[in-house]
């Protein structure tokens, strides 16, 4: 893997580096733009904190402090870029960084074609690694207030890559690969 940070994303899809479209690929049933997108990971993540919150303010009663709220918060802040790093590992190619934190973005995207399996790995390890991993932990100490927080918080950040992984498992086949063109995700089986 090779990383290129491009700076400030502009906005622009066609400005994103991609390979040409494989034959016979489909396009991911997915929301169409920008906006639709943010909508739809924003209404999952807000379901997310209710599921995820609600349990842990139940385990750690009244355990959590001010501080330890704090400490949890700005540390899922400060993971958005080890978690973006987390997904570019899994890329055995270019794989390209882009920033635009006005909109509140940080992403990676790559122009190779991956397995459905290592797609879905690919969305979920930064999760596993900053959510499940320190929720788990913060539920099962839950004195831990802020490893509680951070895991609670970090595991609403990755509503896009959860989307990612539905439509990766209701749309593609068995044997299939999948690949980014500008912000739209496609699927083909190999000829």
């Amino acid at each position: 893997m090779k990383l290129h940070y491009c700076g400030k994303y502009n906005l622009d899809p066609q400005s994103l580096p991609h390979g040409e479209h494989m034959p016979n690929a489909v396009k991911f049933s997915e929301a169409g733009t920008e906006k639709q997108m943010a909508l739809t990971a924003n209404l999952l993540a807000m379901a997310l904190l209710v599921v995820f919150g609600v349990p842990a303010l139940l385990r750690s009663g009244t355990r959590i402090d001010d501080q330890g709220f704090m400490i949890g918060c700005i540390a899922a802040i400060l993971s958005g870029l080890p978690h973006e790093l987390l997904h570019a590992l899994c890329f055995q190619k270019d794989v390209y960084l882009y920033t635009n934190f006005r909109n509140g973005m940080m992403f990676v995207t790559g122009t190779e074609t991956m397995s459905k399996t290592r797609f879905i790995w690919m969305s979920l390890l930064p999760n596993i690694i900053f959510g499940v991993i320190p929720y788990v932990i913060g539920m099962l100490t839950p004195s831990l207030s802020a490893v509680l927080i951070f895991g609670t918080i970090c595991l609403t950040m990755g509503a896009g890559d959860y989307y990612n992984v539905f439509n990766a498992l209701t749309q593609m086949p068995r044997g299939s690969y999948t690949y980014m063109y500008q912000l739209s995700s496609y699927w083909y089986l190999p000829e």
